[in-house]
Order: C-alpha cells, then sequence, then structure tokens
C-alpha cells in the first residue's frame, strides 16, 4: 500500500471519530434539553392542579355569607395573575422562572391568608367538603416541592454539560444556552419569629 494511501485512511478515520463524536455530543445535549422541558411541564401541571383546585375552595368558602369578601378576592385576583404567565419551555431564562415564580408566590401567599382566617369559622373548618380540598391543597403543595426539585436537578446536569469543555464548544454551537433555576423566595432565608 502506498504511503499517501494510508495517510488518507488515517486522516478519513480521524474525521468519522471527530464527526461522531460531535454528532454524539449535540445529541446528548438535546437529550438533556428535552429532559428538562419535560420536567419543566411537570412543575406547569403541579401549578395547574393548584389553581384548578382553587374555585372549588373559594366557592366551598364563599357559601359562608360573613367571609372576608377581600381574602376571597385576594385569591381569585392571584390565581388570575398566576394562570396569565406562562414561561415557553424554550426559553427557561433565570428571569423568564423568577417571573413565573413570583406570580405563583404570590398566589402562596393569598391561599395562606385565606386559610389563616379559615381559624375564625368553626362551621368552615368542619366542612367536609372544604376539609377535602384543603388536604388535596396541601398534597398538591406537596406535588409542586418535589416537581420543582426534580426541575432543578435536570438544569443542574443541563447547565454543567453545556459548561464543560469540550461539550461547551458544542453548545455554543448549536444555541443551547444555560437555563434558569427556581430558587428560594426572598425573605425565606429569615427564620421565622416564634412567640407565645
Amino acid at each position: 500500500m502506498k504511503k499517501s494511501t494510508v495517510t488518507l485512511l488515517v486522516v478519513v478515520g480521524i474525521l468519522v471519530v471527530l464527526v461522531g463524536w460531535i454528532v454524539g455530543a449535540y445529541n446528548g445535549l438535546v437529550t438533556l434539553d428535552e429532559e428538562t422541558n419535560g420536567k419543566w411541564a411537570q412543575v406547569e401541571s403541579a401549578y395547574q392542579r393548584r389553581a384548578d383546585l382553587i374555585p372549588n375552595l373559594v366557592n366551598t368558602v364563599k357559601g359562608y355569607a360573613d367571609f372576608e369578601k377581600e381574602t376571597l378576592t385576594g385569591v381569585i385576583e392571584a390565581r388570575s395573575k398566576a394562570t396569565g404567565i406562562t414561561v415557553d419551555a424554550n426559553n427557561l431564562t433565570p428571569e423568564a422562572i423568577a417571573n413565573f415564580q413570583a406570580a405563583q408566590g404570590q398566589l402562596s401567599g393569598a391561599l395562606s391568608r385565606l386559610l389563616v382566617t379559615v381559624e375564625r369559622y368553626p362551621d368552615l373548618k368542619a366542612n367536609q367538603n372544604f376539609l377535602g380540598l384543603q388536604s388535596q391543597l396541601e398534597g398538591t403543595e406537596n406535588r409542586i416541592k418535589i416537581e420543582r426539585d426534580r426541575f432543578n436537578t435536570s438544569i443542574k446536569n443541563f447547565n454543567s454539560t453545556i459548561r464543560k469543555f469540550p461539550k461547551t464548544i458544542i453548545a455554543s454551537s448549536f444555541g443551547f444556552e444555560k437555563k434558569g433555576y427556581f430558587e428560594a423566595d426572598q425573605g425565606t432565608e429569615n427564620a421565622p419569629e416564634v412567640s407565645f
């Protein structure tokens, strides 16, 4: 065999290996990207379940004529704002996640105020519909926490992969960008003050 043929075969072999590695790296990034999109869909699904429970909770509470209308209005308005903010799975930037989280935080606060206010109404607290809805809401809040944690784990895997060399070259060449995490709400780093 001639020296030029051997050289050509070596070059072709190197190119095949290089192209194979690029294709494999790209496909791996696509898989991670799709995983984060799927996890985001699970987060949205958990939040949607909470949003779907709220009208039933509000209607159950409305039956008590002397219940504070301002509290109910606050919950309804917060739900409207929270369901009005959507984040495209292809645009999971830190800013988009923060806006979504802020709207959901307002809804959480309104629900907390509603549940605290309910304490003043023993008949309502004993209502089976209300108790069932309250239990479902607690379960949904737990699901939201789990799905957010899973989403953050997926984002961590994606972000660390696109930042590692040499995949960072492939990621930047094909437009894969860092995605945002769910973060703790402001003020949660301070322990609540308890006094008896």
